[in-house]
């Protein structure tokens, strides 16, 4: 046997041994045995090092080499679920995919729901090729090194049915066992543990010496595979193929015919899961026919034809010791009940959001009180409720402040909103350090060598006093500050300079307008091609894009009417931002000056298809019919109120085959 199959063999028994004991769960050799076999092959590839592979499992304990995340796109988008919390949320999600879909060919597949980090993970011929984190949904961080230091994860497939390139997507996670051991490593040495397995896993996960990422045990369940073209027809299929292969799949994974054994089976586990090794805080509920799936299609940030059912919160009581107020960057205050600490779902819980005045006064929550908190699924402490058994006579309703904690503004509640707000916008700290962090954060500018602290370092030293000010700064205003030096310098004045290639879409976040969050964001550029056509929009022209009602369109005409942003918007021009959105190429202008508005489920496409397909043609999306509305694109189970409005304006109304007709 030559040393290149010598090398081979080696490779092929460990990661045969690794599967054995971190998949299924049934080592056939010792400790001893499997460590004598990874030093000698760490010894035979120092000998001979041009037969080296990033995948060999000699690599799996890590390096100390500090890497820096690239972010990356992520080939299919990685949605969210959409959340339910009991059984009538579960049947009007089953009446919802009945109405689409004949009910007997209807089949339910739960799945345990890890709660971790999610990961999407690629492998080419076989081989483990890169492991990217979730992000915001379309751009995650490249972890390739750190993935490759889990065992459970194999870095080359097993058998050779597997498609050339193929995705998978799991959830990192970190065992109780893990978790309790890193936590007392922490306290030994005087670092703060941990909250809870969850943050820990996503923690260790970024870290930048994936030596340090092997040392914690994580570990990963994999749910879902994605290919060019289409393998298996079912969900349960794909599974089992992913575990010929030697994934790691939910060993909980059952199918049903009626959502009322889903229900029964969740309720099940609901006590069951306290005795797992890991947390879980639900179940994934899925449609297990594929082309169901596709039938089913998306809405703009979740599928149709799957819900996460979350299990019901813990509950523990404690002492309401006291209330702060926090102002958030749009001016929201936000109560916070400080607690005396009590243990909840895995970790100490000393603070938890009161949300408003209202709730407050709903819950007649008062200092001193007993007062029963749970973990929002199972993740953001509340408080529910009070033990009235327990109040003290003499105590008091809480006062709820009418002055902006941070500049004594006086606070301000609409009659349509819950919370009190300072208007005071351009002077309250809070505000300008909060709309500065939001401006930097990764879905928004991505400049990743500034944080919050170091925002705040800046404006108490008056280097920062608005967004725009962060693209004046120098490497010399920056090196004296405390906790700053030239290395940490240059990385800043490097990450603000390479933010201004961010595109139109989330720069039009970042600004940080009321209720423009990063998905409408992304639709209003697309629409209107430039900030200045933004900045000068009418309400009526605001209406059009898709996922714009009435509050935002004025949120936004409101941001453009205050001089002072219009000053800081000048002052990000001159600096060289991203303000106007590159020209998609067309593949014909058959709709060009149309503005279409698609209604109810169609055959042949899904709708957010549909909406590309009217872009790449020149035409434009609208949400709500107007005199302007060219025609209204139509499917089945049309809403009655947009059909009966189309007919009184005279809107003409197309079907899906004639809309295809038209622009061959």
């Amino acid at each position: 046997m030559d040393i290149k199959d010598k090398i081979d063999t080696l490779r092929d028994s460990i990661n045969k041994q690794n599967y054995l004991y971190y998949v299924l769960n049934n080592p056939v050799i010792s400790d001893g045995e499997y460590d004598r076999l990874i030093k000698e092959l760490e010894e035979i590839e120092k000998q001979y090092p041009e037969y080296d592979s990033v995948n060999s499992p000699t690599k799996r304990v890590g390096s100390d080499i500090q890497n820096e995340f690239t972010q990356v796109a992520h080939r299919y988008p990685m949605l969210s679920l959409a959340n339910t919390y009991n059984g009538e949320d579960l049947n009007d999600f089953a009446v919802r995919v009945e109405k689409e879909v004949d009910k007997e060919s209807i089949e339910y597949v739960c799945e345990l729901k890890f709660d971790g980090t999610a990961i999407s993970i690629t492998y080419i011929d076989g081989e483990l090729h890169k492991a990217v984190t979730r992000g915001d949904g379309t751009y995650g961080d490249d972890v390739t090194t750190n993935i490759r230091t889990i065992k459970s994860i194999p870095l080359k497939l097993q058998g050779d049915s597997y498609p050339k390139e193929l995705e998978v997507r799991g959830e990192v996670y970190m065992p109780h066992g893990s978790f309790n051991k890193l936590n007392n490593q922490r306290e030994e040495i005087g670092e703060a543990p941990f909250a809870n397995p969850r943050n820990a896993a996503a923690g260790t996960l970024k870290l930048q010496n994936s030596k340090e990422v092997a040392r914690r045990s994580l570990e990963c369940v994999l749910y879902a595979l994605y290919t060019d073209s289409q393998l298996y027809p079912t969900h349960t299929k794909n599974l089992e193929a992913m575990k010929s292969w030697g994934l790691k799949i939910s060993p909980d994974t059952t199918t049903f015919n009626n959502i009322e054994d889903v229900i029964s089976h969740l309720e099940k586990w609901g006590k069951k899961r306290k005795s797992l090794s890991y947390d879980t805080d639900g179940m994934v509920i899925k449609i297990n026919n594929i082309s169901t799936q596709k039938a089913l299609g998306f809405t703009a940030k979740a599928p149709r034809w799957a819900v996460a059912y979350k299990f019901k919160a813990e509950r523990a009581i404690t002492e309401l010791l006291s209330v702060d107020y926090q102002v958030g960057r749009t001016g929201a205050i936000t109560p916070v009940a400080n607690l005396a600490p009590v243990k909840l779902a895995g970790s100490v819980i000393r603070r938890a959001s009161l949300h408003n005045a209202e709730q407050i006064s709903l819950l007649d929550i008062r200092i001193n009180d007993n007062v029963y908190v749970e973990k929002g699924g199972d993740v953001i402490p509340k408080i529910t409720g009070v033990d009235l058994s327990q109040r003290n006579i003499f105590t008091l309703p809480i006062d709820y402040i009418t002055l902006c904690p941070a500049c004594d503004s006086t606070l301000i509640k609409e009659d349509k909103e819950a919370k009190h707000y300072c208007r005071n916008s351009n002077n309250c700290p809070p505000q300008i350090i909060g709309k500065i962090t939001h401006f930097i954060s990764r879905g928004a500018m991505d400049i990743d060598s500034l944080g919050e602290e170091t925002i705040e370092l800046l404006y108490n030293n008056h280097l920062v006093q608005d967004i725009a000010d962060l693209y004046t700064l120098t490497k010399e205003q920056l090196i004296p500050l405390e906790r700053l030096g030239e290395k940490s310098a240059d990385n800043i004045i490097n990450s603000i300079s390479k933010s201004k290639t961010i595109a139109l879409g989330r720069v039009l976040y970042a600004i940080g307008i009321r209720y423009v969050g990063a998905t409408t964001a992304k639709k209003i550029a697309a629409h209107f091609k430039s900030l200045d056509k933004i900045s000068t929009a009418s309400q009526e022209e605001l209406l059009e894009v898709d996922e714009v009602g009435e509050r935002i369109a004025q949120s936004i005409i409101e941001y453009f009417a205050n001089e002072r942003n219009r000053e800081i918007i000048a002052a990000l021009q001159i600096a060289g931002l991203q303000f106007e959105a590159p020209e998609i190429e067309k593949l014909s202008s058959v709709l060009a000056g149309k503005s279409i508005i698609i209604s109810g489920s169609f055959a042949a496409h899904s709708r957010d298809e549909l909406k590309d397909i009217i872009e790449l043609h020149g035409g434009k999306n609208t949400s709500s019919i107007s005199s302007k509305t060219s025609f209204l694109l139509a499917g089945d189970k049309i809403g009655p109120a947009k059909l009966q409005k189309a007919e009184k304006l005279g809107v003409a109304i197309i079907s899906e085959e004639e809309f295809i007709e038209m622009i061959k």
